[in-house]
């Protein structure tokens, strides 16, 4: 480890995301060197553990590179969200972490990475932790208010819905990855540099086979700069590889050959118009 990398002693005792959760075990994405050396480090890990959930948060972005969870959907709780603010987690020192500071008098809503409403299962005391968990900013990123009100936003918010409407899933169990895509050209704000693109990986078994299937929210799916003003937001579903390269992440063997759809070629791809057009 690099002696100047970001570094907590706060206590990490959460179990966080179960990478056994599903018939087959699903470790976390590796990092490029660099993401590595910026990743900020608690108890010696850049893992970060929550109820029901894991991240590795960025020192330079202040937001998480990515957020694993699992969702249970035999023992969902429907809990409010009544009393629950936003907060920075304790554990991480405050200058790695978007606050407050960035969301005030302005048009950016403070978007979950990991939903609220996918972490509030199991056991009561539990489900509540997760809901309490959810509000830490490690797991929030900046979203534009008409990112959120967007047609494909509509979508993007009904992924993990839509896999448990239309997919026989083995013991109704699935897990997820998801996070903002880093680009050096994002535009800074407040001392911050706000990320226009996300991703998502949903992992699932469907008759003792393991599936995944990636996604992306994006301007232009070939585009070389992200002018947010300028165009509405589309989903497109991709391969690993694509993944992978949008990212600069490294997910394990497991989930390549998981990745089992033919696609398209990126530069003729369709974007997503609707649920229905998610191919399973």
């Amino acid at each position: 480890m690099d002696s100047t990398q970001p570094t907590s002693t706060g206590n990490n005792s959460r179990t966080g995301f179960n990478i056994e959760f599903l018939a087959t075990t699903i470790d976390y994405p590796t990092f490029s060197t660099e993401q590595q050396t910026d990743a900020v480090m608690i108890d010696g890990s850049p893992i970060i553990d929550y109820t029901h959930f894991s991240l590795t948060l960025s020192s330079t972005r202040k937001f998480s590179y990515w957020v694993g969870w699992n969702i249970d959907g035999t023992a969902i709780q429907r809990l409010s969200r009544t009393g629950l603010n936003f907060t920075k987690d304790p554990r991480i020192p405050d200058q790695y972490q978007a606050g407050n500071d960035l969301y005030a008098n302005n048009r950016l809503d403070r978007g979950h990475l990991a939903r609220r409403a996918d972490l509030t299962w199991g056991p009561n005391a539990e489900a509540h932790q997760a809901n309490r968990d959810s509000f830490y900013f490690t797991n929030i990123t900046p979203q534009m208010d008409d990112f959120n009100q967007s047609g494909q936003a509509g979508i993007w918010g009904r992924l993990e819905n839509a896999l448990y409407e239309d997919v026989e899933l083995d013991d109704l169990r699935c897990s997820v990855f998801a996070g903002p895509v880093f680009h050096t050209e994002d535009q800074h704000y407040r001392g911050y540099q706000i990320p226009v693109e996300y991703w998502k990986l949903i992992l699932f078994t469907q008759d003792g086979q393991l599936k995944a299937r990636a996604f992306l929210l994006t301007q232009d799916l070939d585009r070389l700069q992200v002018l947010m003003a300028l165009d509405e937001f589309r989903i497109y579903q991709l391969t690993m590889a694509e993944l992978e390269e949008h990212t600069g992440l490294t997910f394990p063997a497991p989930v390549h050959e998981a990745d089992d759809l033919q696609l398209a070629q990126s530069g003729t791809r369709h974007p997503l118009d609707a649920a229905s057009d998610i191919m399973w």
